[in-house]
């Protein structure tokens, strides 16, 4: 969504986290379940070939090459430098974001439904992945089940306060993010490490009868 809207004379503040933003046409092509399966799993696992897609999604090589053609094509992957041959690249996710301006751009039903498509698609996958971290909790350790986060608070709030509130959990997920990728790339092989999947919501419940 369109973050900052500031008052006249204000300079609006910048969000921390937001990504490149893509335009309604690369948001159309992005609406495929197996583009966004490819997608999820390159920002989960790190780099990987057509032939590792082929095998963790049960298509075929030919399937997948030419759907990582078609994200790249829109900037949603990018090829690895230096990894890889002519016959096997290794993909990257790059990652990206979207607001209103989508529907200026192409307004109509096809825009709407890829939108829904995305949305709807990210949430199924938040829901998969919390409800396989439950599933775990019996055999994780003690210290990964204390440190994880599970919480939800109801308050009645304005549009601008609750988008105040957007922009203070992103600084303070990207301070802590930034300074977690610095002590990778100093320290690479630091024992207890492991990729953690971070979530934030926030949203307004149907208006009162």
């Amino acid at each position: 969504m369109t973050v900052g809207n500031p008052s006249e004379g204000e300079t609006p503040r910048k969000h921390p986290m937001v990504e490149r933003s893509v335009s309604a046409a690369a948001l159309k092509a992005f609406a495929h379940p197996l583009r966004m399966a490819m997608y999820e799993y390159l920002g989960d696992h790190g780099p990987a070939t057509s032939a590792t897609l082929a095998r963790v999604t049960g298509e075929s090589t030919g399937q997948t090459s030419y759907h990582l053609r078609q994200l790249a094509k829109h900037g949603f992957i990018s090829e690895v430098p230096g990894r890889g041959t002519a016959r096997e690249r290794f993909w990257k996710s790059e990652g990206f974001s979207f607001d209103l301006d989508v529907f200026d751009e192409a307004p109509g039903a096809e825009t709407r439904t890829a939108v829904d498509i995305v949305q709807r698609q990210l949430v199924e996958q938040r829901v998969h992945r919390l409800l396989e971290w439950i599933d775990r909790q019996a055999g994780e350790e003690r210290e990964w089940i204390e440190a994880s986060i599970s919480s939800d608070v109801t308050v009645r709030m304005t549009a601008p306060e609750l988008q105040e509130l957007q922009l203070a959990l992103a600084e303070v997920t990207h301070d802590h993010v930034k300074r977690a990728r610095a002590r990778r790339d100093e320290v690479a092989d630091e024992p207890g490490v492991r990729v953690v999947k971070l979530y934030t919501l926030g949203f307004p419940l149907p208006p009162e009868e």
